[in-house]
C-alpha cells in the first residue's frame, strides 16, 4: 500500500507540474504579465500548496516538529537541490528584478523568521505578522508585473469583435490548464507524503527529522516537478521563480499560517542551532551567485546539490548518532564553507571589476 501511494503520487505530480508550466505560461502571455511573475505568484503559491496544508495540519494536531520541518527544509530542498537540478539541466539566465527585489525578500524573512525563533517558538502574533506580509509582497508583485510587462499586446480585437469575450477566450483554457495541473499537484503530493511518513514510522525517527527530509521533500515535490518541467521547456522564469517565490511563501503564508491557527509553533533547539541558520544561508548565498554572472551556471548547480547531499549526510549522521559527526562537521565548518565563500567572494570581485571597466 505504500509502494502504491508513492508511485501513483508521483505519477500525478509529473502530469500536474507539465499541465501547471504550460497553462501559468500561457496564462501569463494572456494576462499580459511576465512569466517571471506569474513564476513568483500563480506557480510558487500554488506549488506551496501541499506545504500549506500538511503544515497547517500538523499546527494543529501539536506536532510543531513536522510544521516547521516541513517548511525550513521545504526551503533548502527548494534552493539547493531543485535550482542546482534545474542549472543542471539547462544555465539559468537570473531577471534584475530577482537580484535587486524577490531574493533580497527572501533573504529578510528567512532572517527575521530565525530572528523570531530564538525565544523557542513562533508566537501567533509573530504569524498573523507573516501573513500580513505575504499579502503586501503578492501586491507588490502585481503592480511591478503591470507596470513592466515584456509582452507586446497581441490580442487586438478584430473590428466589431467585443474585446471582453476575446480575453476571456484567451484565458479559459490557461487557467482551466493552470488549475488541473496545480490539483493533480497537491493530490500526488498527498499521497506521496502519506506513503513516506508511513514508511518513516515504520522506521522509528522522530518528527523533525521527518519535517525536514520526507515531508520536505514530499512536499517540495511540485516545485521540483515544476522547475524541471520548466528548466526543459526553457520556461527559465518561470523555473527560478517558482523556487524564489515558494521559499517566500513558506515562510510568510505557510509558517504564518500555521502559527495563526495554532496558537504558535514551537521551535526545537536542534532546528534553532542547525536547521534554521541552514536555511539563512541557503537563501544568503543565492545573491552573489545571482549576481555574478545573471545566471545559475552549471557548476554552481553541482555546488548545491553538493551541499544539499552534505546537509542530507549531516541530519542522518545526527539522527544516528554516527562515530563520524564530529570529524564531518569539522571538514564541513572549517573547510568546505570558508572555501566556499573565499570562492563566491572572489567571483563577485571579479564581476564587480568587470561591470566597472564595462
Amino acid at each position: 500500500m505504500m509502494g502504491l501511494s508513492i508511485f501513483f503520487g508521483l505519477g500525478l505530480l509529473t502530469l500536474g507540474a507539465e499541465l501547471l508550466v504550460r497553462g501559468s505560461s500561457r496564462l501569463a502571455r494572456a494576462l499580459k504579465l511576465s512569466p517571471l511573475i506569474i513564476g513568483l505568484t500563480v506557480v510558487a503559491f500554488g506549488t506551496s500548496a501541499p506545504e500549506l496544508a500538511v503544515s497547517v495540519r500538523a499546527g494543529l494536531a501539536g506536532q510543531s516538529g513536522i510544521a516547521l520541518g516541513n517548511v525550513v527544509g521545504s526551503n533548502i530542498f527548494n534552493t539547493l537541490l531543485i535550482l542546482g537540478l534545474s542549472a543542471l539541466i539547462m544555465p539559468l539566465r537570473v531577471s534584475q528584478q530577482l537580484v535587486r527585489l524577490d531574493v533580497p525578500i527572501m533573504i529578510a524573512v528567512s532572517a527575521l523568521a530565525w530572528a523570531l525563533a530564538t525565544d523557542g517558538t513562533i508566537s501567533r502574533l509573530e504569524g498573523m505578522m507573516f501573513l500580513i506580509g505575504i499579502i503586501g509582497y503578492t501586491f507588490l508583485l502585481l503592480r511591478l508585473g503591470k507596470r513592466n510587462t515584456s509582452f507586446p499586446d497581441k490580442s487586438v480585437p478584430a473590428q466589431g469583435s467585443n474585446p471582453l469575450v476575446q480575453g476571456s477566450r484567451h484565458m479559459l483554457m490557461p487557467l482551466v490548464l493552470a488549475i488541473v495541473g496545480l490539483a493533480l499537484l497537491v493530490i500526488g503530493a498527498r499521497w506521496l507524503v502519506s506513503g513516506a511518513i508511513a514508511l518513516a514510522r515504520c522506521l522509528g525517527v522522530s518528527e523533525l527529522l521527518i519535517g525536514l527530509t520526507l515531508v520536505a521533500g514530499g512536499t517540495s515535490l511540485p516545485e521540483l516537478a515544476t522547475s524541471l518541467v520548466a528548466s526543459i521547456r526553457r520556461e527559465r522564469d518561470i523555473a527560478v521563480g517558482n523556487v524564489v517565490g515558494s521559499n517566500i511563501f513558506n515562510i510568510l503564508a505557510v509558517l504564518g499560517a500555521s502559527a495563526t491557527v495554532s496558537g504558535g509553533v514551537n521551535v526545537a533547539p536542534a532546528a534553532l542551532h542547525f536547521d534554521v541558520p541552514v536555511m539563512v544561508a541557503t537563501a544568503l548565498v543565492c545573491l552573489p551567485i545571482f549576481f555574478t554572472g545573471a545566471q545559475i551556471a552549471r557548476w554552481e548547480g553541482v555546488l548545491f546539490l553538493a551541499y544539499y547531499a552534505a546537509y542530507l549526510a549531516y541530519l542522518l549522521m545526527a539522527a544516528s548518532h554516527h562515530e563520524c559527526l564530529q570529524f564531518f562537521s569539522s571538514v564541513m565548518l572549517w573547510f568546505v564553507l570558508p572555501a566556499t565563500v573565499f570562492g563566491i567572494g572572489l567571483s563577485l570581485l571579479y564581476a564587480t571589476r568587470s561591470r566597472k571597466q564595462a
